[in-house]
Order: C-alpha cells, then structure tokens, then sequence
C-alpha cells in the first residue's frame, strides 16, 4: 500500500505587491492542486480561489462511488480521473459565475494542475500553463503540455524550446478557467511506485527554471519542506518575476495510507 507524503510552498515573488496563486494539500481525499490566478490587482487571486475551492468541495462530495457526476463520463479513464475533471470543469463554471455577477471582475481567470490518487494511479488534470512534473528513478517527466502560445508554435515546429523561453509571447495562455464559455481539461493517468515524487507548480518556477535545474533541485536527499523552500528560493533569486507556488508529493510504502502534509503561504 502507498503513502502520499505532501507539502506546498507559495510566494509573491520578487517583483509583484500581491499573490494571485493558490494550492490545496488534501490528504484525506489525496488530492493535490495549484492554481494560478490572473486579472490583475486582486482578481486573479479570486480566480485561483474560487477554482481551488471548487475542486476541494466537489472531489470531497464525489468519493462514494454512488455519487452521481454533472457531466458524461469518459470511458477511458477511471472514475476518480472523471472526478477530477469534472471538478476543474465546475470550477471554471464558478469562476464565470462570479464574473457575471459582479462585472469589476471582467477579465480574471485562472490556470489550475490538478493530481488526485486513486491506489496506484494517478490523474492529472491540467488548464492552462501551470505544470505537473514526475521524478522517477532520477529521471524528470513533464506529464503536462503547456496550453499557450507559444507551445503550439514548438508543436508545429516554428519555435525552439530555446526560443519559446524568451519570446515576449510566453505567457499567453490559449486556455484558462474564465474564459471561453467552455473549457477542455486534458486529463491523463499514470501508474504510481514507491519513490515517485511529483511536483506541481506555477509558471513562476518555470519561467525561472529549466528542466535541467529542477531536476537537480528534486534529487536532493533533503526533507520535502528544504525543497521546496529552494525551488522557491532560487526562482525569487533568478529575479521572481512573477509569483511562485510548488507542491511536492512524494509516493511511499505504508502499513495504512495515512497521509502526511504542509502547506505555507509566502
């Protein structure tokens, strides 16, 4: 039997007066999300708020089996991937809810990852350009694709990654919760071993670090909490252009699956 042993880390940054991200640590339900909040001044924080709270109370409320689910199920995947994915899809309902209802609010959004266990797999959900990463057996998988931009561009063969690492159009998503009156969350499952440690984070690590310079950071013998704060350290060092959230979890053998976790706002 496995044992998700979680904690999260959320910073300003550098350069920003206020935090739009925010994560969830949910042991109980071992579930996992970061969300990262757009719209300026305070909207974006609402965004990621809403969304955030939104999955927590809806993959809470769907554990029993019986549950019914708002929207079709897709055959392929396993239940609690369809639980996932219909809570981020209701998520993006409540953040256009608030919109309509109060119009200073016009423009907000949010991009969200979200990872949810189930035995030994788990899903992984994804809007927008926060990122989802497994490190297995020294080796760092990127189990989300980014939906912006630029990322279509390196798809199509028009970029370099080099080059989508600096294009002034890096940041543009193509989707996020708040915006087109429907949404598409990309949905995969993967197995879970003993040992997997799974990050999520907002682009404010990724725009400050490369894949090579994670990794490094993620094969460190340090407790969970070390890293964590380093990831967030050396993205504010590289200059914290923007606001920086990491989740760390890490898959290990246990007698009962109690889950241990932390969580801290920066």
């Amino acid at each position: 039997m496995l044992r998700a042993r979680a904690c999260g880390l959320s910073d300003v940054g550098a350069i920003r007066s206020h935090n739009e991200d925010c994560f969830e640590i949910d042991p109980e339900h071992q579930m996992f999300v970061v969300a990262d909040g757009m719209g300026g001044h305070s909207h974006g924080e609402i965004a990621s708020r809403i969304a955030v709270g939104a999955i927590r109370e809806f993959v809470a409320k769907s554990t029993d089996e019986d549950a019914t689910l708002p929207f079709d199920m897709d055959p392929k995947l396993g239940r609690h991937s369809n639980v996932l994915r219909a809570a981020i899809r209701i998520a993006h309902d409540k953040v256009l809810k608030a919109i309509r209802q109060d119009s200073a609010l016009h423009g907000m959004g949010t991009t969200v990852v979200g990872l949810l266990l189930d035995g030994e797999v788990a899903a992984v959900a994804h809007v927008g350009d926060s990122r989802a990463y497994r490190l297995r057996d020294g080796k760092l998988e990127l189990l989300t694709q980014d939906h912006t931009w630029v990322n279509e561009q390196v798809v199509a063969g028009f970029l370099s990654e080099e080059q989508a690492r600096v294009h002034p159009l890096k940041n543009v998503v193509t989707r996020a919760l708040g915006g087109d009156a429907e949404v598409v969350v990309d949905v995969r499952e993967v197995r879970v071993e003993p040992g997997d440690l799974f990050l999520l984070c907002s682009d404010g690590l990724t725009t400050m670090l490369n894949d090579r310079e994670i990794l490094e950071r993620l094969k460190s013998s340090e407790p969970l909490e070390e890293v964590c704060g380093r990831l967030v350290r050396d993205a504010n060092s590289r200059g914290g252009f923007d606001n920086v959230s990491v989740v760390l979890t890490r898959m290990e053998s246990a007698v009962d699956d109690d889950s241990d976790a932390d969580a801290t706002h920066a």
